[in-house]
């Protein structure tokens, strides 16, 4: 009775010292987070507030780690602080009456803390879909671990919550406006670009429909699902990896 005592004391103390190490393993990484700042995505429908609280259900997760935001929602130094899309040279990259756009300031922001993963959280429109898709950048050298941290965030959502797992695609594939990655020279999102974004793993995830997920997408209660689901399996990637 002894022995097994002891035996379940030993490896009880083995379950806490790996659970401790990869705490302390991944709690050393920074992480940014980009919500959307969208305000123009739908009648009585702010995308901003709902994308941002995912993300802060997210960072207030545990375990804490090295967390930032990135929002330049009501900031009237620059253009475009809240609307405008993530594919369109007007609204990313133009600099109007010497203001640089919302997203530029926010990927500076996020440059300056060096971080090694960057999430950027939307909500899609006009799919009529209650899903969730995944988006990386197209061609360069971390596109294939990108493609697998989008597949597990969005599997991770997909599972805690009755949203359609829609995949993981290429932001060369949206077809969408005018704004184009300088190396590869296809269309893409401005927030992924590796000329822009100097994060190496960088993906964009568009959770739900403005229409067809409405409902459910301003409900603080699933907000705090979906950015707890996002943690989690953020968590497990990074221990993984490593």
């Amino acid at each position: 009775m002894k022995q097994q005592f002891l035996s379940l004391l030993i490896l009880f103390l083995l379950v806490q010292s790996c659970n401790r190490f990869s705490a302390e393993g991944t709690s050393k990484q920074k992480i940014v987070w980009q919500p959307s700042h969208q305000t123009d995505t739908g009648k009585d429908f702010s995308e901003a507030a709902t994308c941002n609280g995912i993300v802060e259900a997210a960072m207030a997760a545990a375990p804490s780690l090295k967390e930032y935001k990135v929002w330049s929602l009501g900031n009237k130094q620059y253009h475009h602080a809240d609307s405008g899309s993530n594919t369109k040279i007007l609204h990313t990259s133009a600099v109007i009456d010497g203001k640089i756009s919302g997203y530029a300031y926010e990927l500076k922001k996020s440059n300056k803390k060096h971080p090694e993963v960057f999430i950027s959280i939307h909500n899609n429109g006009g799919t009529r879909r209650h899903a969730v898709w995944g988006y990386i950048h197209y061609g360069d050298k971390y596109e294939t671990a990108n493609r697998e941290l989008a597949g597990r965030l969005i599997k991770a959502i997909s599972t805690a919550t009755n949203l359609e797992n829609r995949g993981v695609l290429l932001d060369s594939t949206t077809g969408r406006n005018d704004y184009r990655c300088n190396s590869s020279g296809k269309l893409s999102f401005y927030s992924l670009d590796e000329n822009i974004n100097k994060a190496p793993y960088r993906v964009l995830l568009e959770i739900g429909d403005n229409a067809a997920s409405r409902d459910f997408l301003q409900n603080p209660a699933n907000q705090k699902i979906i950015g707890e689901a996002i943690k989690k399996e953020l968590i497990a990637w990074l221990a993984d990896k490593k």
